[in-house]
């Protein structure tokens, strides 16, 4: 019996080692694996880190460019107030010699023509054509250059609106 206990443990002792070796290698791979991940591993964290210098150095442009871009749009809003009350300014002072140029209108179509004296012979000749005398020694050209000024002034005013709105 001793020689079956002896052969028993000794095929015991060969399995275990054949499965031993059989593990060992397995694991031997496995770690050659790791090792190759690993090296993987080192390159794409390599890549990432040079990923992420040229994205901060990216991001730092972009700040740049976003600190001038708004110094920029700050000049030009206040560029752009600045023109808005110089044109509403002169759009009410526009609107101040429409006004004036209204009422010296008004006073011109006022003023009476006069009337033509009533012919006092039949027998005597026909006069010639009564012309109204104007009120100052320019009264028609003023007038006619009132009403043009008028007509212009609107046609401006009108366009200045249209632009505002």
């Amino acid at each position: 019996m001793s020689l079956f206990v002896t052969l028993a443990a000794d095929i015991l002792v060969a399995v275990l080692l054949a499965a031993t070796i059989v593990s060992s290698l397995r694991l031997s791979r496995r770690i050659g694996q790791l090792k190759g991940d690993e090296a993987a591993l080192r390159q794409t964290i390599g890549d990432l880190m040079v990923a992420t210098g040229t994205a901060e150095r990216a991001i730092a442009g972009l700040r740049a460019a976003i600190d001038e871009s708004d110094r920029t749009l700050n000049a030009r809003l206040e560029a752009a107030s600045a023109r808005a009350a110089e044109l509403t300014e002169q759009v009410e002072a526009g609107e101040t010699v429409v006004a004036r140029i209204g009422a010296i209108v008004a006073q011109m179509r006022a003023v009476p023509a006069r009337q033509e004296p009533a012919p006092v012979a039949p027998a005597a000749p026909e006069p010639a054509p009564f012309r109204p005398e104007p009120v100052s020694p320019n009264g028609e050209r003023l007038g006619a250059a009132a009403a043009a000024a008028l007509a212009m002034s609107e046609r401006a005013l009108a366009r200045v609106r249209a632009r505002a709105a």
